[in-house]
């Protein structure tokens, strides 16, 4: 009888526990349109304060710092069912620098169970989701970003996995990374980059959380195993509190990227989008699916090419398109055009920068007044810049023009003596790449549509709400596996774990 009540108490304490882990989930909200906020819209955020500027000189030392990474290609790596979305914190701003806003962007994902969410940076050109492990020595451990750090705690997940040696994901991982076998045979890596930082860690395996979109006015809690670096090294700038967050979110091509993982599993589309806003106060949104916009243009990825490159023909302004030579722009190891949501800035190779800068200031010289601020091309300005700059297109293989605002080619940079004082926003590539930055990705939607190898764009207000397609979603989930089937299972497992524990347990009593 003592045994058989010891029964009933291990299955009433595990039905306790199952009820108290299903409680604890988040009940999936209901909506036809996705905007960005405290759902699982990647939010994008900025680290700097609004009333602080931070000198041109700056930007371009941490834009260099990222170039150096990219064209080492051995820096930070990267990331239908239902489709995914993520809220987005940040700013393009490059006046703007402080405690709740950043120059960057960066979202919240969930890791573990129980889940730890991690403030991580987007990032189009690079591959990894690698996060801080909790073991992690010259690690920051506050940010001036006005976020709270996270540490992945391995050993307190319960479905934590490491990746061995011989796992086939490591051999892969070998082909486009520094990865490296440790002494207890666990797969590695060491990210060395141009700046003199770096970050090692090993690979491992754990449930990635997120809201799978699976109808119009259906969004369910899922979740997922990934692959995932956890960093337990970090040199360099990436020790630096200032702008410091729990990692780097690569929605690169490779093949460890999540958006490759997801994907290759029909959990999510092989598609991802993002809108950016460009205003000082940031944020945007950011989808594992299609965003849906009139207006869509689109070029063709280049092909065997490690990054997002496209095939920049030729650049206009006010209409007239500038004497460069088009051979300037042409893809190859070390040349090409880059769209990388880790720069701030924009970047034009040599050749094309000085017929760009002249345009430019000749079809303004009689409206207003220039003037150089340290070593950088401005003008003075007592209206608004829409009524004296010109529009600015870069167009692109396939007949598709970007079409830029002058807020997309300048920056605010103060006042002087009274008048606005704007800059160029260009830079002169120090490479042979020219690279688009989140000045001119800002306010537009991009669809980075993998299974066609296109991007496309529009203009867009992304302050607004965003129309997500699941049409095609739905068709995957359907022939597929769907998302929630890997929540249910693990629920389960939660659910028999615990009956064995609180058996363990009651035997226990009984025998004392």
């Amino acid at each position: 009888m003592r045994i058989f009540r010891s029964l009933m108490l291990a299955v009433a304490l595990a039905l306790a526990l199952a009820v108290t882990e299903l409680a604890a989930s988040p009940l999936p909200s209901v909506f036809a349109k996705y905007a960005a906020g405290p759902a699982k819209i990647l939010p994008l955020q900025r680290a700097f304060p609004l009333d602080e500027p931070v000198e041109l000189s700056e930007l371009r030392a941490r834009d260099r710092v990222r170039h150096a990474r990219i064209l080492l290609g051995g820096g930070r790596q990267s990331s239908v069912g239902g489709v995914v979305d993520f809220p987005v914190q940040g700013s393009s701003d490059p006046y703007l620098v402080g405690s709740k806003t950043t120059m960057l962007y960066f979202t919240k994902v969930k890791l573990g169970s129980p889940p730890t969410e991690f403030n991580v940076q987007i990032d189009t050109g690079s591959d990894i989701l690698w996060v801080t492990c909790s073991s992690c020595s010259n690690c920051p451990h506050s940010s001036g970003l006005g976020i709270d750090l996270h540490f992945f705690d391995a050993p307190g997940s319960f479905t934590a996995g490491s990746v061995t040696c011989s796992d086939p994901i490591c051999s892969s991982v070998f082909q486009t990374t520094a990865a490296q076998c440790s002494e207890n045979n666990q797969c590695g890596y060491s990210f060395r980059y141009g700046d003199g930082s770096g970050t090692s860690g090993y690979y491992m395996t754990d449930t990635f959380y997120f809201d799978a979109i699976l109808g119009e006015s259906l969004v369910a809690n899922s979740s997922a195993p990934i692959v995932f670096g956890c960093s337990t090294y970090q040199s360099g700038d990436l020790t630096k509190s200032d702008k410091a967050v729990d990692g780097i979110f690569g929605f690169g091509k490779g093949k460890l990227s999540v958006v490759s993982q997801l994907s290759s599993r029909g959990i999510t589309p092989p598609v991802f989008s993002h809108c950016l806003k460009g205003d000082g106060s940031g944020g945007g949104v950011f989808v594992l699916g299609e965003i849906l916009v009139p207006g869509m243009v689109y070029s063709p990825l280049l092909p065997s090419q490690p990054h997002y490159n496209l095939n920049l023909l030729s650049i206009g302004v006010n209409g007239q398109i500038l004497p460069i030579d088009a051979a300037v722009f042409e893809a190859s190891n070390t040349r090409g055009t880059i769209v990388d949501t880790g720069t701030t800035l924009t970047y034009l190779v040599k050749e094309a920068y000085d017929p760009f800068l002249n345009a430019i200031s000749n079809s303004v010289s009689q409206l207003v007044t220039l003037i150089i601020s340290n070593g950088e091309q401005c003008y003075l300005v007592s209206t608004s810049i829409s009524d004296m700059f010109p529009p600015v297109s870069l167009n692109f293989a396939g007949g598709a023009s970007m079409m830029l605002r002058p807020q997309d080619y300048l920056f605010h940079y103060g006042f002087y003596d009274g008048a606005s004082m704007w800059c160029i926003g260009f830079q002169k590539a120090p490479e042979e790449q020219t690279i688009l930055g989140d000045l001119v990705l800002k306010d537009k939607v991009f669809v980075y549509d993998l299974a066609r190898q296109r991007i496309g764009w529009a203009n867009y207000d992304c302050s607004m709400s965003v129309n997500v397609s699941v049409t095609s979603g739905k068709d995957i989930v359907n022939s597929g596996q769907p998302c929630l089937n890997i929540s249910t299972r693990e629920i389960l497992l939660r659910f028999f774990f615990s009956i064995l524990v609180a058996l363990l347990l009651c035997i226990f009593f009984s025998l004392t």
